[in-house]
């Protein structure tokens, strides 16, 4: 036998010793450091979020979604990507036919999975297994039963014929000249069950040509410590290369994950951003870092660790879910940073409250505000604003903002209306004043269509919803029409604009009104737009009295803010962040941080300038055509 990668060290010390020996570090020190003793130098990151991460309820992804995703993978540079399951569904069958001519990967290997023969039937005539040798991959990944439950209750087979299909099914795919790798489903709940046949299963597929053999935590309820006790005990039995596959049912996936290796696996199976059904797979963005940074395991090339949050935010894009902020590593909130021990430790030492350097994985570190902020946490924030707050400044902001949260605005989520008041306490005013408000007024009518109210009220009854003139009657029972027109008034300059516009709802309209009154005087707003609208009650127990609290996120080409408004009146509350939206955006460009040209007339303005169209008559009032918000 060759000699087991992972194995023992010599001094017959274990591999956890070497690692907790090497990562013991002074205070203050980084937590990443270099090759641990007993691991494995390099594993293979191999990624499954087009085939297991799909399952994740909410999901569902076109065959264009699938090939971006594993274009971004291939971009990461991980080892593999598991496409799908060929013959499975049209989509994964079109994916691959796609994939052979418009999926140029530079250094991921593309992977189709499948299954192992049916029971009592011949390999040559299976057509799972036909699927995989049409698919045009080279390697293929089939599954099958390690537990001795699952065989005899889901398969409905005997233990002799479940080894017989791993056999067979890997010896048939291995002749039709494909890489395999071999997943052991269930092989943890069954290793304890059964050991005897769980590695009966194994040896089976090793003898056939197999690659690699999967352990697979199929249900996710394995904890570290037996994980390290079993991949050590099946490490002794082969001399095969071994992989990890560990769903997160029990909080566990990824550091199963790092136990698995610590014993010698040199394949890692899982998904980014830890897609999958129920709780989900092993997170790959939060697995290649532990394994790269902190135990100095290769994973992916060293120049790509830093494209890891890049990556992990543009598949949740794709896939239309909204990355967890708080996701280890590469979450907007993972190095963000709110009470003011901390940041006056990080103004001093980035390491203070850091386990890595941020850039390590292309993140930041990121500054929040809130009522327990103190002088320092201002400081460093006004520092990323370029602004210079003295010591009475720094006062009226903290005071301010104190203020402001006990009233229920909430600045940690809402950096763009925390800049605007931070730019007001430095005195610097440019963009601030660019407009003012006179008024805005939102009316929403519902018309019921002539004589279709009536109609539909007696309808009702006659289908023993009680007689008409006893119940009430809402409008969307009845035929008719539901408009939202909003008007404001605003001053840019010497101008007067009055603009109105219908939407969808108020909100919508007021958005439409208040754009189409001051777009048109500053280029700066030609590209921004709002990308979410969020509402929360803050004193449900005040009932439709109650305080609400809206948050805006706004967007241009060079980024995003959010921007808050409070308000016991929802349209208020919505008005106050609309504003702020806009204010933004004018503030940004004027600092010269905000997207392209300021001139609105079509020149570039000087850099500190925001520029209005030529000024009409003195106190001209501009009316603006009513138009349809689309």
């Amino acid at each position: 036998m060759s000699p087991e990668v992972g194995a023992a060290p010599a001094d017959g010390s274990s591999p956890r010793d070497h690692q907790e020996h090497s990562s013991s570090h002074s205070a203050g020190e980084s937590h990443a450091h270099g090759h641990v003793p007993g691991l494995p130098e390099a594993v293979q990151v191999y990624d499954t979020t087009l085939r297991d991460g799909t399952q994740q309820e909410g999901m569902s992804l076109t065959v264009e979604d699938k090939l971006r995703v594993a274009e971004q993978l291939d971009h990461l540079g991980v080892a593999f990507i598991e496409g799908g399951w060929p013959g499975a569904n049209p989509k994964d069958e079109e994916f691959f036919r796609r994939a052979s001519s418009e999926l140029h990967l530079g250094h991921a290997t593309l992977v189709a999975f499948g299954s192992t023969r049916r029971p009592r039937a011949a390999a040559d005539d299976d057509e799972v297994l036909r699927h995989l040798t049409n698919a045009g991959t080279s390697a293929v990944c089939i599954v099958a039963k390690a537990s001795d439950l699952h065989v005899t209750e889901a398969l409905r087979t005997s233990l002799d014929e479940a080894v017989a299909m791993a056999s067979d099914s890997v010896a048939y795919l291995r002749a039709a000249g494909l890489r395999v790798f071999f997943d052991a489903e269930h092989f943890f709940d069954g290793y304890r069950r059964d050991p005897e046949f769980a590695l009966r299963v194994l040896s089976a597929a090793e003898e056939a040509g197999a690659e690699a053999l999967v352990l697979c935590d199929t249900n996710g309820g394995t904890l570290p410590d037996e994980v390290e006790r079993i991949v050590a005990e099946v490490r002794r039995r082969t001399s095969a290369q071994l992989g990890a596959h560990f769903h997160n049912d029990a909080g566990c996936a990824v550091a199963n994950t790092l136990a698995a290796v610590r014993q010698g696996a040199t394949q890692v199976q899982g998904c980014v951003n830890g897609y999958g059904e129920r709780a989900g797979n092993a997170d790959l963005s939060a697995t290649i870092a532990n394994l790269s940074l902190k135990m100095g395991v290769q994973t992916i090339p060293a120049d790509r660790l830093e494209r890891l949050t890049a990556v992990a935010h543009h598949v949740a894009e794709l896939v239309n879910l909204t990355l967890d902020p708080q996701r280890p590593y590469v979450g907007t909130a993972a190095f963000a940073h709110k009470a003011g021990l901390h940041t006056s430790a990080l103004i001093r030492r980035s390491d203070a409250y850091e386990h890595i350097q941020p850039d390590l994985v292309g993140n930041g570190t990121r500054v929040v505000v809130s009522e327990l902020a103190g002088r320092s946490t201002l400081q460093m924030k006004a520092a990323q604003l370029g602004l210079s707050l003295d010591s009475p400044a720094l006062q009226r902001v903290l005071d301010t903002l104190k203020r402001l949260e006990h009233a229920g605005y909430h600045f940690e989520a809402a950096d763009g209306s925390l800049e605007l008041v931070m730019r007001a306490a430095s005195g610097v005013r440019s963009g601030l004043d660019a407009f003012s408000i006179e008024s805005y007024r939102v009316i929403t009518d519902w018309r019921a269509s002539p004589g279709g109210d009536r109609k539909a009220a007696k309808g009702a009854a006659g289908n023993g919803a009680g007689a008409a003139e006893d119940r009430l009657v809402h409008p969307w029972s009845s035929s008719g029409e539901l408009t939202t027109e909003a008007t404001v008034k605003v001053h840019v300059g010497e101008q007067r604009i009055v603009a109105t516009a219908e939407g969808n709802g108020p909100v919508n309209a007021l958005d439409a009104a208040l754009r189409m009154a001051v777009e048109p005087h500053f280029t700066a707003l030609h590209n921004v737009h709002l990308t979410d609208y969020r509402v929360r009650v803050l004193s449900s127990e005040r009932a439709t009295g109650a305080v609400t609290r809206v948050l805006l996120d706004t967007s241009d080409a060079d980024g995003t803010w959010s921007t808050i408004g409070v308000s016991e009146n929802i349209i208020e509350a919505s008005w106050q962040a609309l504003v702020d939206s806009v204010v933004v955006a004018l503030v940004r460009a004027a600092a010269g941080t905000g997207s392209g040209e300021t001139a609105s007339d079509g020149g570039a303005a000087e850099a500190g300038e925001i520029a209005i169209l030529p000024k009409e008559a003195a106190a001209a009032t501009i009316t603006v055509a009513e138009v349809e918000a689309i």
